[in-house]
């Protein structure tokens, strides 16, 4: 508990620190370089002690989001101060209108303050809590009952994401054959009705019940008798594969019974229409800002090869609508006759292609193009689908109708109910390193799972897949 406290002060002095370094930033900007671009009145703006009253306002968001007390994955975190430089920024303009004091403040500083404290405090506070968590500050310790698939399934999740923090240290199960093994190094002991002791002699703070198949009222009992014993308890219910993301819980306190709310997120307009907005404006800043390396590209394919800059292929879009696909041509004129040469002649190629349609070593695809379908740079012409409506920025991946007859099947209508996308989940999970099946399994999870800031972080995702080149042909 002293490291956990010692961790949350550490957090609130750089949190602070964070908050004094975006104000005294926009307040230089303010100060010696906007004046070069933009008229301003002649008096300066005040310094940074004027403005002490900011920090506790956005201290106080940073404690309403439960910064502070609650265990955040990497993008829910970056999500929550998002919200609290939205909500902080928002508060001071309010405090200044309802105390009239605005012509006393100069209102560029406050919204450069807000701007800069976008890209600022992510980087500051999971990187600093990275530290944190590593010198064993915030740290908390787990114990996972049962040690089933399910089991092993929460623990590669913890594992994944330790921003969260979370440090299993080990199982309880009441199966003979696994009691003693192991599972990813931490051992499975005996006894899940032994969990209250644990709790106790190891300073365990979070049970995560991952008994899926327990008999309901053993199921009850345990979570009762864990409930005031541990900080928090996490169940994992039998459920997966359904929508995750905003689903709600709904309580019936007469009779003592919760339910999921599940909404189709994608079939409401009010949805239909920001992500409509934010396709737009978003494809017109990438647009704006990929100009000229496209035409770099288009100049090196035209001097490295035969054929048009870019081609189509005929792919299939909402509601079963074909559309002309645009990419940057990445293959030689004569692409056809080789791959059908390659195919006739080797077994493991012809494997391949029917498994993944696509190949390791294709002998299609020209020098200029390897490197473009490295760094997925062919796709970029795709922006002028996503201007006419086509295409979104991030969707199921476009497919041809063979390939929708063939391994869609019922999935076809889920998955080809909405525009598909540039880039999505597939391309962030692997890509060319993921079976047709997983491909199909992630885009139907996207449509049924879809919001804003999943689209927002599928695109950051995306930009760093590409940079390292993961899964890529």
């Amino acid at each position: 508990m002293i490291k956990k406290n010692l961790g949350i002060i550490f957090l609130l002095i750089i949190d602070s620190i964070s908050i004094f370094i975006a104000l005294q930033s926009a307040i230089l900007l303010r100060k010696n370089v906007l004046p070069y671009f933009l008229e301003f009145p002649a008096t300066p703006p005040r310094d940074v002690s004027f403005f002490w009253w900011i920090f506790p306002v956005w201290l106080f968001f940073f404690v309403y989001e439960g910064l502070y007390t609650k265990r955040f994955s990497f993008w829910d975190e970056v999500k929550m101060l998002w919200k609290v430089v939205f909500f902080s920024t928002l508060a001071t303009f309010s405090i200044l209108f309802l105390g009239k004091t605005g012509e006393q403040v100069s209102r560029t500083v406050l919204v450069l303050m807000g701007i800069l404290a976008i890209p600022l405090f992510p980087l500051i506070r999971i990187n600093v809590k990275k530290i944190s968590l590593f010198a064993g500050l915030m740290k908390s310790k787990v114990l996972i009952l049962g040690a089933g698939k399910t089991g092993e399934l929460i623990l590669t999740a913890l594992k994944r994401d330790s921003n969260l923090g979370m440090n299993v240290v080990g199982f309880l199960d009441d199966d003979p054959e696994k009691i003693g093994g192991t599972i990813d190094g931490i051992k499975i002991h005996a006894g899940v009705d032994k969990a209250q002791k644990y709790i106790g002699r190891c300073g365990i703070e979070n049970i995560v019940i991952a008994m899926p198949g327990c008999e309901k009222n053993k199921f009850i009992s345990l979570i009762n008798k864990l409930q005031h014993k541990a900080q928090n308890i996490l169940l994992i219910p039998d459920l997966f594969g359904i929508t995750v993301l905003g689903t709600n819980l709904q309580h019936f306190f007469q009779e003592q019974a919760i339910g999921l709310e599940v909404k189709n997120n994608l079939a409401q307009p009010v949805n239909i229409l920001i992500k409509k907005i934010f396709d737009i404006l978003a494809s017109c800043l990438l647009f704006g800002l990929l100009s000229l390396p496209m035409i770099i590209i288009s100049l090196l394919i035209k001097i490295t090869s035969k054929g048009p800059v870019i081609f189509y292929q005929m792919r299939i879009g909402k509601k079963d609508k074909p559309f002309k696909c645009y990419k940057f041509r990445t293959m030689y004129e004569d692409a056809e006759e080789r791959l059908n040469n390659l195919l006739e002649s080797s077994p493991e190629a012809r494997n391949e292609w029917n498994h993944r349609w696509k190949l390791s070593g294709d002998p299609r695809i020209t020098r200029v193009g390897r490197f473009l379908r490295r760094t997925s740079l062919d796709e970029l012409p795709q922006i002028f689908n996503v201007l006419k409506g086509d295409m979104s920025l991030v969707g199921p991946r476009p497919v041809t109708k063979r390939e929708i007859d063939e391994y869609y099947k019922e999935q076809a209508k889920l998955c080809f109910g909405v525009t598909p996308g540039v880039t999505g989940l597939w391309q962030v999970s692997g890509r060319s390193n993921t079976s047709y099946d997983y491909r199909i399994a992630l885009d139907s999870w996207y449509v049924r799972n879809w919001n804003l800031w999943l689209d927002i972080v599928i695109l950051f995702k995306t930009v760093r897949v590409v940079l390292k080149g993961e899964g890529a042909v």
